[in-house]
């Protein structure tokens, strides 16, 4: 059994609250001295589901999807990962879910090994290390949270994770497709897009394309998920 990418020595956060990045730059300038960085086409894999976990991975550019097909042919997307964030973090010895570019994407491909090297002698880029791996964890629990809510909550939190900016008039650009984001809640394409209608009628939203929604009552998006 291969070793994770690092080992907790301190208590997990809270999920309600946001991850601190003292020694985020160090980190990235170790992930610069390492990695490779490579350019994936728009749908084609990164890695495979159950290949071996050598590499993690740092987005540069682009959108990246987690994604692995259950026994009934569905597939389920894990996780969406932009420009800044990294994928691929393993504790055992194969990735658990296949990872793809969304669009065209640019990567950074860091070796496992040569990090835990690397985390070995500096304590503080460990320790930044096993912020990412706990903020990871906290990822997949509220994929885990969101998927039994009903339709209407898990359409309303995904806006809500993936806008930005003030209480109204948020702006939200959309790097993945309807089916994307259907696969991501665990609904029918069908679902979100008349879930997604329904909010427009009821002026919470504002769709001038599929891929560009504007937010213009956040609060009753909100409440839904109270």
């Amino acid at each position: 059994m291969a070793s994770p990418a690092i080992k907790p020595s301190s208590p997990a956060r809270s999920a309600t609250t946001p991850l601190p990045t003292p020694y985020l730059a160090m980190l990235n300038a170790a992930l610069d001295s390492i990695g490779a960085v490579k350019s994936v086409r728009r749908g084609h894999e990164i890695y495979g589901e159950n290949e071996p976990a050598e590499f993690l991975y740092k987005v540069l550019s682009g959108t990246v999807r987690t994604s692995k097909v259950l026994s009934d042919g569905r597939r389920q997307i894990g996780a969406f990962y932009c420009s800044g964030e990294m994928f691929g973090l393993e504790f055992g010895e194969t990735y658990s879910f296949s990872a793809e570019a969304v669009g065209e994407c640019t990567i950074l491909a860091v070796d496992r090994h040569s990090l835990n090297s690397v985390a070995s002698r500096n304590n503080k880029v460990a320790y930044q290390l096993w912020l990412v791996t706990a903020a990871e964890l906290e990822r997949a629990h509220r994929h885990i949270t969101l998927l039994i809510k009903t339709a209407q909550e898990r359409v309303a939190m995904f806006l809500l994770q993936m806008g930005t900016g003030p209480t109204t008039g948020s702006e939200i650009d959309l790097p993945m497709s309807r089916q994307d984001i259907a696969d991501y809640l665990g609904l029918t394409i069908e679902t979100v897009s008349r879930t997604i209608t329904q909010f427009a009628r009821e002026a919470a939203i504002e769709v001038p394309t599929s891929r560009h929604i504007l937010v213009h009552n956040r609060a009753a998006l909100q409440r839904l998920n109270d």
